[in-house]
């Protein structure tokens, strides 16, 4: 699907409040009410919108310790690897993860409590996992910038 400069403008519009309606976004972007639902719906079934999704303030929930994990694995097999990745996505305080080069296999990104609750963590769940390594911790100090708007 080519995108134009309408679907790029609602899709800005709606990555920054994905609660206003129909009839704001027509307004903000001089369509119909039925245009911007019909490219709405369209968007959809291509998959360009993958799902709407409340992002929630994680220090109000007790989540605000903030932890990226550099991990390598014992090796590099297939089977390693698929049987790290079935394991990680369960669990779940990490937020995050992705599969790098460099000095490390994996980034993760983990939230929870503070310093002892991802001690906790640590050696009850992640460093169980098999065919782990290493791991590198490193504590986020402060959050300077955090967008989930991709610009397009």
């Amino acid at each position: 699907m080519i995108l134009d400069s309408i679907d790029k403008k609602l899709l800005f519009l709606l990555q920054s409040d994905s609660k206003k309606t129909t009839k704001e976004l027509s307004l903000k972007l001089n369509l119909s009410v039925t245009a911007v639902y019909e490219r709405i719906k369209k968007l959809e079934r291509e998959g360009i919108i993958d799902k709407y999704v409340v992002l929630v303030n994680r220090s109000k929930v007790e989540k605000g310790f903030v932890v990226f994990c550099h991990l390598k694995l014992i090796q590099h097999t297939k089977e390693f690897i698929a049987k790290f990745e079935s394991e990680v996505v369960k669990l779940k305080e990490v937020m995050e993860c992705h599969h790098v080069s460099g000095d490390y296999d994996y980034i993760l990104k983990i939230v929870v409590k503070d310093m002892e609750a991802y001690r906790e963590f640590l050696v009850t769940k992640l460093t169980t996992l098999q065919h782990i390594g290493s791991t590198h911790s490193t504590f986020m100090i402060s959050e300077v910038k955090s967008t989930t708007v991709v610009d397009i």
